[in-house]
Protein backbone atom coordinates (compact mmCIF):
# COMPACT_ATOMS: atom_id res chain seq x y z
CA UNK A 1 0.00 0.00 0.00
CA UNK A 2 1.20 3.47 -0.77
CA UNK A 3 0.11 6.97 0.10
CA UNK A 4 -1.34 9.29 -2.53
CA UNK A 5 0.72 12.45 -2.35
CA UNK A 6 -1.60 14.25 -4.77
CA UNK A 7 -4.89 13.10 -3.19
CA UNK A 8 -7.21 15.24 -1.06
CA UNK A 9 -6.80 13.15 2.12
CA UNK A 10 -4.05 14.23 4.52
CA UNK A 11 -1.03 11.93 4.53
CA UNK A 12 -1.40 11.09 8.22
CA UNK A 13 -4.98 9.87 7.63
CA UNK A 14 -3.83 7.69 4.73
CA UNK A 15 -1.03 6.20 6.83
CA UNK A 16 -3.39 5.64 9.76
CA UNK A 17 -5.79 3.81 7.43
CA UNK A 18 -2.99 1.56 6.19
CA UNK A 19 -1.83 0.79 9.73
CA UNK A 20 -5.45 0.17 10.85
CA UNK A 21 -5.87 -2.30 7.98
CA UNK A 22 -2.72 -4.10 9.10
CA UNK A 23 -4.10 -4.28 12.64
CA UNK A 24 -7.40 -5.66 11.31
CA UNK A 25 -5.74 -8.33 9.18
CA UNK A 26 -3.45 -9.44 12.00
CA UNK A 27 -0.18 -8.14 10.61
CA UNK A 28 0.18 -6.32 13.93
CA UNK A 29 -1.12 -8.67 16.61
CA UNK A 30 -2.83 -7.56 19.82
CA UNK A 31 -0.42 -6.51 22.59
CA UNK A 32 2.44 -6.26 20.09
CA UNK A 33 4.33 -3.16 19.02
CA UNK A 34 3.42 -1.22 15.90
CA UNK A 35 6.18 0.49 13.89
CA UNK A 36 7.92 3.44 15.52
CA UNK A 37 7.64 6.98 14.21
CA UNK A 38 11.08 6.57 12.65
CA UNK A 39 10.06 3.34 10.89
CA UNK A 40 6.89 4.98 9.57
CA UNK A 41 8.94 7.93 8.31
CA UNK A 42 11.24 5.56 6.45
CA UNK A 43 8.50 3.31 5.02
CA UNK A 44 6.24 6.11 3.78
CA UNK A 45 8.86 8.83 3.17
CA UNK A 46 7.10 11.32 5.44
CA UNK A 47 8.20 13.67 8.22
CA UNK A 48 8.14 12.72 11.89
CA UNK A 49 5.18 15.03 12.68
CA UNK A 50 3.16 13.24 9.99
CA UNK A 51 4.08 9.84 11.43
CA UNK A 52 3.25 11.07 14.94
CA UNK A 53 -0.14 12.37 13.78
CA UNK A 54 -0.96 8.99 12.22
CA UNK A 55 -0.15 7.18 15.47
CA UNK A 56 -2.13 9.73 17.50
CA UNK A 57 -5.14 9.18 15.24
CA UNK A 58 -4.93 5.42 15.80
CA UNK A 59 -4.77 6.10 19.53
CA UNK A 60 -7.86 8.32 19.38
CA UNK A 61 -9.67 5.56 17.52
CA UNK A 62 -8.77 3.13 20.28
CA UNK A 63 -6.65 0.84 18.12
CA UNK A 64 -3.33 1.43 19.85
CA UNK A 65 -2.00 2.58 23.18
CA UNK A 66 1.31 4.37 23.59
CA UNK A 67 3.54 3.61 26.56
CA UNK A 68 6.16 6.25 27.20
CA UNK A 69 9.63 4.85 26.69
CA UNK A 70 8.37 1.57 25.21
CA UNK A 71 6.43 2.43 22.06
CA UNK A 72 2.92 1.99 20.70
CA UNK A 73 1.07 -1.29 21.01
CA UNK A 74 -2.09 -2.76 19.52
CA UNK A 75 -4.87 -2.91 22.11
CA UNK A 76 -6.09 -6.30 23.33
CA UNK A 77 -9.23 -6.31 21.15
CA UNK A 78 -8.87 -3.88 18.24
CA UNK A 79 -11.87 -5.42 16.46
CA UNK A 80 -14.32 -4.29 19.16
CA UNK A 81 -16.72 -1.57 18.08
CA UNK A 82 -15.09 1.71 18.90
CA UNK A 83 -16.42 5.21 18.35
CA UNK A 84 -14.90 7.17 15.50
CA UNK A 85 -13.58 10.54 16.75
Amino acid sequence: MTVDLEGPEPLYEQIAAILAARISDGTYAPRRRVPSEAAICEEFAVSRPTARAALQLLGKRGLIVTVRGKGSFVVDDPSADRPEP
